[in-house]
This record gives structure tokens, sequence and C-alpha cells, in this order.
């Protein structure tokens, strides 16, 4: 009994540990075949930590997906700002197939902290959206209702993940050609650690909060909750919109999209019949929509074209497959049942006279 408990437990947070540095690296086209493997094994304890740590913390203490999103953007920002220092560093990008997009960076530069607004939206939008949400929401709708909202580790655990986490950065930190020799400024890195540290106090303030779609009637809009569709949809076009104009404008037009997805999902997520069909939905869009546009993104490295659209293909397939099958778990027969024996709004149904 204790062994399958903890198989049980144990299982997810594997499969956590590994699929989170696939999403941030892998689903947009960054990779070949080839080099997936060792790319997933090596940034598992960075990535693959932040997000177990993440999702335990949140679960533990019940801050919801608000509070996930909120210390996902912490975690972008500690990535971007403090450990690669990417955000700030200008030629980052300089020895890879993006070095044109120096250009379209400087263009937003912010005046006095010296980082470009466009590359801190990208960074820890997508590490908010692939590398923490879309993992989790994946994992969990592959377990049982009672165990997705669970904590999966113990303490001991929680301490291996956040050693994971560190130890990972540490390592990104300590190889110059992880920061290609770049340290940037007291200023900058001070400016990174408060944002990150805002983001995180914003977070806990949610602590004890109730879940929305976990008690039934607590919501403050009314009706029931859209069809998955649409959750998935404002997600997709804020994904899309948010790369299709240039310059401050784009900047503008990506902040009120997500924001305008925020207040959705919030107001939605507060109705009665939302549940991990509309949480998988919102959460798999990025992803799926990445993996689309994999095929126009060129790799960090140089490959051959065949190297190139066998991994592309491999993304689409992998992806769709995991959806596809998370998709199965929340709405296949069984789940239906459950369903059906809730009731319409997510009360347990009254017994026949």
């Amino acid at each position: 009994m204790a062994i399958d408990t903890l198989r049980r437990r144990l299982v997810p947070a594997i499969a956590l540990l590994l699929l989170a540095p696939w999403t941030a690296e892998c689903v947009w086209g960054g990779f070949t075949l080839t080099g997936m493997p060792f790319l997933v094994l090596l940034l598992a304890p960075m990535y693959g930590g932040a997000a177990l740590l993440i999702r335990e913390t949140a679960r533990r203490l019940g801050l919801g997906w608000p509070g996930i999103v909120l210390l996902a953007a912490a975690f972008g920002v500690v990535q971007a700002g403090l450990v690669d220092q990417s955000l700030f560093n200008p030629d980052f990008l300089d020895d890879t197939q993006f070095a044109d997009t120096r250009t379209a960076a400087e263009a937003t530069l912010v005046p006095g902290l010296g980082f470009s607004a466009r590359q801190a939206f990208d960074y820890v939008g997508n590490h908010v959206a692939l590398t923490v949400c879309a993992s989790i929401a994946l994992v969990e709708s592959y377990l049982n209702a009672p165990r997705r909202t669970r904590p999966w580790l113990g303490r001991p655990g929680l301490v291996v993940a956040a050693l994971l986490w560190l130890c990972g950065s540490l390592l990104v930190f300590a190889d110059d050609g992880g920061r290609t020799g770049f340290l940037a400024p007291p200023a900058q890195l001070t400016f990174a650690a408060g944002v990150a540290m805002v983001l995180v106090v914003a977070a806990l303030l949610r602590t004890g909060r109730p879940e929305p779609d976990h008690v039934p009637g607590l919501g403050v809009d009314p009706g029931t909750a859209p069809h998955p569709v649409w959750p998935a949809l404002v997600v997709a076009v804020a994904y899309v919109g948010s790369t299709i104009a240039p310059g401050w404008p784009g900047v503008v037009l990506a902040l009120a999209l997500a924001s305008a997805t925020a207040v959705a999902l919030t107001r939605w997520s507060r109705r009665a019949g939302w549940g991990q069909r509309h949480i998988l939905a919102a959460a798999s869009a990025s992803p799926l929509v990445a993996a689309a546009f994999a095929y126009d993104v060129p790799t960090y490295a140089p490959a051959s074209p065949a190297e190139a659209l066998v991994g592309d293909v491999a993304i689409s397939v992998i992806v769709l497959l995991l959806v596809g099958g998370a998709w199965w778990r929340v709405s296949g027969p069984a789940a239906r049942d459950r369903r059906r024996a809730a009731g319409p709004a997510g009360r347990p149904a009254s017994p026949p006279a």
C-alpha cells in the first residue's frame, strides 16, 4: 500500500518535471528531434523543478490558478532577469538564428532600465503559458478528479523540488555559455528581484481563498460556464495577436489582449459548470498554437531542412497526443458519468424519491 501511494505521488511529479522543459523550449520549434531528449534532461531541474515547486505551493496554500499564474510570472522574471539574464543582455541571441530579432527588441527599450518591453513580455509570457500553466494543466488532467488539486509531495519532496530548481538555475548561471559571458549591473538585478518579489507576495495574498471551480455557487457571474472551445479560442487569439504588431503598439496590444484574456477566464471560472475541461482547453491552446507555428520558426542552431521538418512533425504529433489523451481523460465515458451524477451546477444530483 505504501509503495502504491508513493508511486501515485511520484509519477505525476516526475511527469511534470520532464514535461515542463519540453513545453518551455521544444514545443515552439527551437530544437531538432535528436536534440530534445538531452535538452529535457539538462533543463529538467530548472524548468521542471520550478513548475513542480509552483504547483505544490499553490495546491498546498489554496492559491488557485490565479496564484499559479502569478508565481509563474515571478519565475519568468527570475529566469530571464537573474539566471540567464537574457532580459538585459543585448547580445544574448547573437550566436543563434534569432540574431535578427535584436533590432525589433531595441525598438521597445525601457528608458533607464535597459531592457526590451517586447522581449520581457515574450520571455515572461511564454514561461507563464508554456513552461508552467500548460505543463501543470496537462499532467493534472491525466489524474482522477480528487488528485488534481491535492499536493503530490510531502515536505521532503518540496525540499527536493526546491533544490532541483536552485541547482539547475545555478548551473545555467555558472555556465558562461548560458549567460554568454554577460553579467547585468546591480540596478537591473535589483529591479528584476523586486518585480519577482512583488509577484510572489501578490500570489501568496490569495492563501486560503476557495477555488471557484471547487465551490459550487461561489461565483459572482450569473449563468453557466461557456463551452470549453471559448476559453481555448480566447487564449489562442491572445497568443497569436500578441505577435502581429511591431514596436510599442505591439507591446500595448499584447498587454491589452493578455489583460482581456485574464478578465474573461476569471469571470468564466466563477460560473457554475466550470471545470477541468475548461482549464485544459485554456492551458493547451498555447502549446497547440506554438506547435503550429513551429514550422515557420528556425532552430537555435542551424539544421538541415529535413532535420527541421522531422522535429516540427514530431512536435505536432507529441502535442496532439498529449492534449488528446488529456482531453479523453477529462471528457471520456467515466468523466461524463461523474458529471451527470454531480448535476447541472456541480452539486450532487437529488436522490430519486
